[in-house]
């Protein structure tokens, strides 16, 4: 049997939360639905829920899309957001990518939602096979530090960092820090703006 799939739905009204909770529902999916205002509160809603994937709307001026990433940054690397609005403009669009939004769906097109949650999920699994110090690394080595900074900041030996480098790229199946900062990039553990 496998694992239903458990989304958590941020800020969206009565009747969008209800068509987006039915079309999820039809497709096999639990919905949670919570209107966290701060990251404060954000965080505790995570960790009540945790869910497999979160869905926001663009809202620059409510707890935004780019401030969920930020905490899911640090909290949950492996949770994807998806952004489901009424339309997106071209630089909110570009906005959200680069802040590590994994997709953007709009609402007249939520029958894609839950094809998009799937494809967010597997695109980000291989992160549930690294412990929290190891993406801490990898999040480090994905900024630019050198392994000696590495080991400073962690209070590590030089030694532990290439080890947890090293583990970092075989579980992940890759073969050089440069595809290494480029998944991190992809998956939103650092930002493509800093």
């Amino acid at each position: 049997m496998t694992k239903r799939t458990n989304v958590l739905l941020l800020h969206q009204d009565g009747i969008d939360a209800d068509a987006i909770s039915r079309e999820l529902t039809a497709s096999g999916m639990k919905v949670e639905v919570a209107s966290p205002d701060s990251r404060e509160s954000f965080k505790t809603v995570l960790a009540d829920i945790r869910p497999d994937a979160v869905l926001s709307e663009y809202s620059p001026d409510r707890f935004s899309a780019c401030e969920v990433i930020d905490v899911l940054r640090y909290e949950s690397p492996e949770t994807p957001v998806i952004v489901v609005a009424d339309s997106v403009t071209g630089l909110a669009a570009v906005s959200c990518l680069r802040a590590g939004v994994e997709d953007i769906v709009i609402r007249k097109n939520l029958k894609r939602l839950p094809s998009a949650i799937s494809s967010a999920i597997e695109k980000r699994t291989p992160l549930t096979k690294l412990t929290s110090r190891q993406v801490e690394v990898l999040r480090l080595v994905a900024e630019g530090n050198r392994t000696r900074d590495i080991a400073d900041r962690l209070k590590l030996s030089v030694k532990t960092v290439e080890s947890h480098r090293g583990e970092v790229m075989k579980r992940l199946g890759m073969h050089d820090v440069v595809s290494l900062v480029r998944y991190a990039l992809r998956v939103g553990l650092i930002p493509a703006n800093p």
